[in-house]
């Protein structure tokens, strides 16, 4: 989705990168999407065994970071990456508030799935400010929301879950308790 995104909005040269891929998915995202066959340059590869001489004007991570125990290693990665001149965005979610409880009450093994220290602020802005990059952002991004990962036999609690998201986002308040996710901003 992402790509597809980056694609429409003037990036000639989109890269996606996964070890899960589906090129017919990202296929069907270009024709969705009208964009050219083939638009999207596809790496089925590990991340950890990935290296490009190639360098990227924006360095785009969503939901992936927060797999890893070692923070550092996964930014600096994403950090080596960038062109001269590149940008890196990466977004991740906030499981330290409000959405994390729920995950602990009726998802814990999402929630067990995920480096929660990597999602605290503090300690992201360290980590950031090793590379050295220039207008380094860290900061919850997002309307409050809450959600659970789509499971058959939780149907019914997610409706639930989804309602009371659409109550809280009447909230707008960015905040450790109420913020969805972190979004890390930087350049070169």
């Amino acid at each position: 989705i992402h790509a597809a995104y980056f694609c429409k909005h003037g990036f000639r040269d989109v890269t996606l990168l996964d070890f899960y891929m589906n090129r017919d998915i990202v296929r069907n995202f270009e024709h969705i999407n009208n964009l050219p066959p083939n638009s999207i340059q596809c790496f089925h590869t590990d991340f950890f065994a990935f290296s490009s001489e190639k360098k990227y004007d924006v360095v785009f991570s969503s939901g992936f970071i927060e797999h890893f125990e070692d923070t550092t290693d996964v930014i600096r990665r994403h950090v080596e990456l960038l062109s001269e001149q590149g940008q890196l965005l990466i977004i991740i979610p906030n499981f330290l508030g409000l959405n994390g409880k729920i995950q602990q009450r009726f998802d814990r093994e999402n929630l067990e799935a995920h480096n929660l220290r990597c999602m605290e602020i503090d300690y992201l802005k360290q980590i950031m400010r090793s590379f050295g990059l220039k207008d380094l952002s860290v900061d919850y991004l997002g309307k409050p929301m809450v959600w659970l990962e789509p499971k058959l036999e939780q149907k019914k609690l997610r409706k639930w879950i989804k309602m009371l998201s659409y109550l809280i986002k009447l909230i707008p308040v960015k905040s450790k308790l109420l913020s969805p996710f972190i979004a890390i901003y930087a350049r070169k």
